[in-house]
């Protein structure tokens, strides 16, 4: 390498965090609160469509299974279209956004679904 390709990474590597590069905690940062999302809609699914939405266990099931399928497929898309199209950082931003909005739309439901004598009515 010649010298000014050593001058631009020269202070890259100066700034640690408990021994570790700091951007490292970035990604820690970002992949832990990733799974805590993926972990936590796992835990909860099945009883939201089964108490509040009213769908049969086998029903909640299988969007269950339909959600996890998703999230191990998404990723071969995403990196596809990053490899061809976005590129690295826009993909990890727009990856980001779109985590962030359905986060923030998971804040917001419709109404509770109600038995009208034998007919489940959902809005």
């Amino acid at each position: 390498m010649s010298d000014s390709t050593d001058d631009m990474y020269a202070g890259s590597q100066d700034r640690n965090l408990m021994g570790h590069p700091i951007r490292l905690s970035i990604c820690f940062m970002t992949e832990m609160w990733e799974r805590f999302s993926y972990y936590g809609m796992r835990t909860i699914l099945v009883l939201y469509l089964v108490k509040y939405h009213l769908f049969s266990v086998g029903e909640a099931s299988m969007i269950y299974g339909t959600y996890a399928g998703l999230v191990y497929m998404m990723p071969i898309i995403g990196g596809y279209m990053a490899d061809r199209y976005l590129g690295s950082r826009k993909a990890v931003t727009y990856g980001a956004i779109l985590l962030v909005a359905g986060h923030a739309l998971m804040a917001f439901h419709g109404p509770a679904s109600f038995m009208d004598g034998s007919t489940v009515v959902r809005d």
